[in-house]
């Protein structure tokens, strides 16, 4: 009779089904290793630049990555429409209404306004809609309204901004002085009001630690403008420094990395809340045509080599003052718009995104049915047409 028993100490398939085993957890090591090897290297690639998180962003808000959305925001077409981002949110401003939408098409919340001269400016997860020389003023937020003010017809705004936290400094005229700023903070109360005597005032911003009010004044220095730069504490009456911009008008105050930033029509000028000038970008013979402060840590300049035409270059001035990198460029822009650690610049017929070393990181051909763009800081960009919106994903 055939021994039908098993011996389990000498079984061959016993053995075979360890080695089996044996096999598939060194190909699990293997893959594993590799794996570690790859994630490492796109690790690396992403802290090198940034870009690699950015991408992964964008995939995780988004479902994908390299497209172009065939619809998005839709609003009517105005000339004067003025356009701002919160998060997935567009900000729509135009002389008759001002409009919160959400990346399906919806609106989220509107108003009817009446405004001349629409402005639009942007921070701490907010934007501030208000009528140059009117008196309409709105704060919204990704969700709708957040405060309005009206001024007397007699003393309209001329200006507002917010910090990065949502603090907002009104610049407006005033009767027996030559202008003034109200601070205000984030739950929309009143925290410090500015009065100029002896300069006009046409721009204000709040620090960012919401201590210091920066307020640019305007006088005259043997027949040359001369911006000055006012720095109160907000808990004095009296200021604590000042100093000029000179032979320049201010055309925009904001602040980066703890710097106090203008851009005038003559030089960038970056200081610090004590009224020390840490740094300045002069342009020479070449005359400013579009600048946006907003990248990370930098601004970016379109410096033009005559009043017309498009022969110019493209410059990205650091924190310090200092030239990052310079693109001569001959094609026309049509905008121009910086975001985190991007720049996008909107030609005549295609889309160039670049880092603040000016390398392109993303090219859009036929775009010619765009008549502006917003940078966001994951990397994508919106073209805005005239009726609408279209999202672009690197």
């Amino acid at each position: 009779m055939a021994d039908t028993t098993k011996d389990i100490w000498n079984d061959d398939d016993g053995e075979e089904a360890l080695q089996k085993k044996s096999h598939r957890f060194r190909r699990f090591l293997i893959f594993f290793v590799v794996l570690v090897v790859v994630l490492a290297v796109v690790l690396l690639a992403a802290y090198r630049d940034g870009t690699g998180f950015d991408v992964l962003r964008r995939y995780f808000t988004y479902g994908e990555t390299k497209a172009e959305s065939d619809s998005g925001y839709q609003y009517d077409a105005s000339s004067n429409n003025r356009f701002a981002v919160l998060g997935d949110r567009l900000v729509v401003l135009s002389n008759t209404s001002l409009q919160v939408l959400s990346a399906d098409g919806g609106e989220i919340w509107s108003t009817s306004v009446k405004m001349n001269t629409p402005a639009l400016a942007v921070g701490g997860g907010r934007a501030v809609a208000y009528d140059v020389g009117g008196t309409e003023l709105h704060v919204v937020d990704s969700d709708g309204e957040q405060m309005n003010l009206t001024a007397d017809p007699a003393e309209p705004f001329l200006a507002a901004t917010l910090n990065d936290n949502g603090w907002l400094a009104v610049t407006a005229e005033r009767d027996n002085c030559k202008g003034a700023v109200d601070v205000y903070n984030a739950k929309g109360e009143l925290m410090f009001t500015f009065r100029s005597s002896q300069r006009f005032v046409t721009d204000a911003y709040v620090t960012d630690d919401d201590a210091y009010l920066a307020a640019v004044t305007l006088g005259q220095e043997e027949s040359v403008f001369v911006s000055n730069i006012v720095l109160y504490d907000l808990t004095e009456t009296d200021p604590v420094a000042d100093y000029d911009v000179s032979d320049g008008l201010v055309l925009e105050i904001s602040e980066q990395d703890g710097k106090i930033v203008t851009v005038s029509d003559t030089a960038l000028t970056l200081a610090d809340s004590k009224g020390t000038v840490e740094g300045s970008y002069f342009y020479g013979d070449e005359y400013l045509r579009e600048y946006d402060t907003a990248g990370d840590d930098f601004t970016v300049l379109l410096l033009n080599r005559y009043q017309s035409g498009s022969l110019g270059r493209l410059v990205t001035v650091d924190e310090k003052g200092e030239e990052i990198a310079s693109l001569d460029i001959s094609d026309e822009v049509v905008g121009l718009s910086a975001a985190g650690r991007y720049i996008a610049v909107l030609y005549i017929d295609h889309l160039e995104v670049y880092n603040q070393d000016l390398q392109t990181y993303a090219t859009l051909e036929d775009t010619g049915y765009a008549r502006d763009i917003l940078m966001r800081s994951d990397g994508s960009v919106l073209l805005l047409a005239s009726e609408s919106a279209r999202l672009f994903l690197p």
